[in-house]
């Protein structure tokens, strides 16, 4: 292989990496601009998390979560008394992201569970070690989480699974790119 045919090969796979993940990006600032109740959002935003990690890879996943949780702030999604979060709320998204991503090939069950519970212990931790919110703020940033990081695996596993069997998205880990 000589060395145009290799830039060639990582120049489209740079391209599908950066177009599915503002793709990605766009769908999960969407989800949070529509305005449902938390119990609604927290899953889909996690989902579109795990999606990420699966279809595009961990940094595309970190950079989503890096990023969301900004746009969310900016846009009034979240609401002020949870400025002081955002940090960590990016932070829990981005250990979600991470510890999925490389537990998932072992057991994806289990890299839920884990990335799930790490990212409860980040912002359960910020809210009662480090960040002083209102109470119902504090509440909010801690078994809630919990829950719709787990309900958004469980969802982007199906959802992943159906993509994936239907040949409508192939991971990009697993393409193969033509020289």
């Amino acid at each position: 292989m000589n060395s145009n045919s290799f830039h060639g090969t990582e120049t489209r796979r740079s391209i599908l990496f950066t177009t599915r993940t503002a793709i990605l990006m766009a769908l999960t600032l969407v989800i949070q601009m529509l305005g449902m109740p938390q119990y609604v959002t927290g899953p889909l935003v996690n989902t579109m998390l795990y999606v990420a990690a699966v279809f595009v890879g961990i940094w595309g996943g970190v950079a989503i979560g890096l990023v969301t949780p900004l746009i969310a702030f900016w846009r009034g999604i979240l609401p002020p008394p949870l400025g002081p979060m955002i940090p960590f709320i990016a932070l829990g998204n981005a250990v979600l992201v991470i510890v999925y991503g490389l537990v998932k090939r072992h057991n994806r069950y289990v890299a839920i569970v884990a990335a799930s519970v790490i990212k409860y212990f980040v912002l359960a931790g910020a809210v009662r070690f480090v960040v002083q919110v209102p109470p119902k703020i504090a509440q909010m940033m801690q078994v809630p989480q919990l829950i719709t990081a787990l309900a958004g695996g469980a969802i982007a596993t199906v959802l992943s699974e159906i993509l994936i069997r239907r040949g409508t998205l192939k991971p990009l880990s697993h393409m193969k790119f033509k020289e």
